[in-house]
C-alpha cells in the first residue's frame, strides 16, 4: 500500500521512481492527476516540483502585447448601399 503523508498543509504520496530509456520517471497517481500534456518542473533545493503549464487565455496574451504607438489612418465609414430585396 502507498505511503501517505501530510507535508506543510498538502497531501503528499510515496512513489517510486523508475527508469525511462536514458531518463528517470514517476508515475503521477491519479489523486495529483491534472489535465493536459504539458508540464513545468523545477527544482528548490532539494524538492522536484512539477506544474500543469497553465494556457494563457485571449485577454492574458492581449495584456503582454506592449501598446502601439501608431495612429491609424481614418476609415470613412459610409452608409450602405441601398439594395432592392
Amino acid at each position: 500500500m502507498p505511503k501517505r503523508n501530510s507535508h506543510a498543509g498538502s497531501e503528499s504520496r510515496q512513489v517510486r521512481i523508475f527508469r525511462n530509456g536514458a531518463n528517470r520517471a514517476v508515475r503521477i497517481p491519479r489523486e495529483f492527476e491534472f489535465s493536459g500534456d504539458d508540464a513545468i518542473i523545477r527544482k528548490e533545493g532539494n524538492r522536484l516540483i512539477i506544474e500543469p503549464v497553465r494556457r494563457k487565455s485571449l485577454l492574458d496574451l492581449l495584456a503582454s502585447w506592449e501598446p502601439i504607438d501608431e495612429r491609424l489612418p481614418e476609415i470613412p465609414d459610409k452608409p450602405p448601399e441601398p439594395f432592392d430585396l
